[in-house]
């Protein structure tokens, strides 16, 4: 089972990963932490030194080759922009939006120094890059998932939603976890 998590930058792709990688015993794979290991070098430094263009490409490329794998997987807020690879992702997967508001999105993400699009953009840009980008995730999702919770509970929803039977082990921990 492959899932995708797509999304804005900042909507909690990673955070709401991480819970529902725990709850279903697969890994993360984070496709911006994939790039970076692979490309030996930051985002910022890939932008800088080889252009977004090129980027895009190995974003596919990571894609593509992630597809293969038995994962959840939190898509960089680009990901999906590319038809061919959110098809590919469908084709092999579920596609999931995760769905936040543009302000809580911004408030989390406009500090963050490792975001290329956020550093060259105004408030006002990036609310317009929102805009866009939401018709484009929602045009390919499989889901759509609000982020109106914790990342627990978000996670646990996902799950019911999916049907996804869930390890006899990972029951007994979530109910714990949960009362907690």
């Amino acid at each position: 089972m492959t899932i995708f998590l797509c999304g804005f930058m900042g909507c909690g792709k990673s955070t709401m990963g991480r819970a529902l990688a725990r709850r279903l015993r697969l890994p993360l794979i984070d496709t911006d932490d994939y790039i970076v290991e692979q490309e030996g070098m930051s985002i910022p430094e890939i932008f800088a030194q080889k252009g977004e263009p090129y980027f895009r490409k190995t974003e596919a490329d990571a894609v593509r080759t992630l597809c293969r794998k038995s994962a959840v997987i939190s898509c960089g807020g680009g990901t999906m922009l590319n038809p061919d690879t959110a098809a590919a992702a469908r084709e092999e997967g579920t596609v999931v939006l995760i769905d936040q508001s543009f302000e809580v999105c911004y408030e989390r993400i406009k500090d963050d120094e490792n975001r290329p699009l956020v550093q060259k953009n105004t408030k006002e840009q990036l609310r317009e890059i929102y805009n866009t980008r939401a018709e484009i995730y929602r045009a390919h999702a499989s889901l759509v998932l609000k982020a109106e919770s914790t990342p627990d509970a978000t996670a646990q929803r996902l799950i019911e939603m999916m049907k996804i039977p869930m390890p006899t082990d990972a029951v007994a921990a979530s109910s714990v976890q949960e009362k907690a």
